[in-house]
């Protein structure tokens, strides 16, 4: 069984394909843990780019990743796999940090 803070996280079916994510948002653990772990950005940075969020709602999210990095990881995984074709399928995921990453260059070119 597959405990989480409902507080912070929720698991939806239908919501965020079924994934860990911020509780009434569609910013899922998986999109925490590369702001943090691959793009270095800290929660501050992470809470700064997203004002609906808080940091208990970061610290949630990486939390989860920690107790559950199998899960997540081979989240990450799947995003990457290739239809019957082999073709790889359009990831939503990247167009989503693609939007994020412009967003926090915007804030830093404000902040800066």
């Amino acid at each position: 069984m597959v405990s989480i803070s409902t507080e912070h996280l929720s698991i939806t079916p239908g919501v965020c394909g079924g994934k860990a994510c911020i509780a009434g948002h569609r910013i899922r653990v998986m999109d925490i843990v590369v702001w943090h772990d691959k793009w270095g950005r800290s929660p501050y940075e992470i809470v700064d780019g997203f004002p609906g969020l808080t940091l208990a709602d970061v610290h949630a999210a990486l939390a989860y990743y920690r107790d559950h990095r199998d899960e997540i990881e081979s989240e990450f995984a799947a995003s990457k796999m290739c239809d019957e074709q082999g073709r790889m399928q359009p990831s939503k995921l990247k167009d989503f940090l693609a939007e994020v990453r412009e967003r926090l260059s915007a804030k830093e070119h404000l902040h800066g």
